[in-house]
């Protein structure tokens, strides 16, 4: 069907409906696995959410690589709601970073007047979180690498350095996972496991998100559907990236360094 205007009018899909059904019964399920301790439930809805999401982005991509429909204005529209995206996620990060300070800097009796409260050993800045800190500095620079690769046409170098971005990604999801383990802390523990374990997890599940994001853009890359001039996946799972190492960075001179 011809149009005279460069925009792209997405066609029915059964998938954003669906997608957030599953969401509901995804939300469901995390009560009810608060309360009952019932995974079952939780474990079938995160997956047909993940079918349904799976689906939905095929379709884009479909869109995008096969069907050309995303035109040099429909790619400016999506850099323009990645950009807004990532400044929300921002504001979302900075209540976190709001609520550390404004019960770090002045203690309250409830905790003993001081920082960190008496009983709470913290973790030392200069172990697991220095080396996490090394992962994901090295992360951004290896998917730097993968970008100007591709605009290089150095094909290899592309897929060779987004996988060691993906392997650093889980990595640092594993050494996140050892530090929970083997906390000395919960986060029901005062104001500071709340603060520490709510804005620490929340940017590790950013990094696993980050860390699928840049396997589809290598998906894209192994089966051709990607290359020097149509690589928007690519580019902005690199933003995406950016912004995660950026957080970190915050993160570690705050809720390590700072509260040591």
């Amino acid at each position: 069907m011809k149009k005279n205007h460069p925009f792209h009018l997405v066609t029915k899909s059964p998938w954003p409906i669906l997608s957030s059904f599953s969401l509901m019964n995804l939300m469901i399920s995390s009560i009810n696995l608060l309360k009952n301790k019932n995974t079952l439930f939780m474990l079938i809805s995160s997956l047909i959410l993940f079918m349904n999401l799976y689906q939905w982005w095929r379709d884009i991509k479909r869109e995008s690589s096969i069907k050309g429909d995303h035109t040099l204005v429909v790619k400016k529209m999506i850099k323009m709601g990645m950009i807004l995206f990532i400044i929300s996620e921002i504001m979302f990060f900075l209540s976190f970073f709001w609520s550390f300070f404004h019960a770090s800097l002045a203690p309250s009796t409830d905790i003993g007047l001081k920082w960190p409260p008496n009983g709470i050993n913290p973790f030392n800045p200069m172990e697991i979180p220095l080396l996490n800190t090394i992962i994901l500095v090295s992360s951004g620079a290896s998917i730097t690498w993968a970008h100007q690769a591709i605009l290089s046409k150095k094909f290899k170098q592309t897929i060779k350095s987004l996988t060691l971005t993906i392997v650093l990604g889980i990595y640092f999801t594993f050494l996140q996972w050892w530090e929970y383990k083997n906390a000395s802390f919960t986060i029901s523990d005062s104001v500071f496991g709340s603060s520490f374990f709510m804005t620490t997890g929340f940017h590790g599940i950013h990094v696993m998100i980050g860390t699928i994001f840049i396997l589809t853009a290598l998906q894209s890359i192994l089966t051709m559907k990607s290359n020097k001039i149509n690589h928007l996946s690519l580019e902005l799972s690199a933003w995406y990236w950016h912004f995660v190492d950026v957080i970190w960075l915050f993160l570690y001179l705050t809720l390590y360094w700072w509260n040591n």
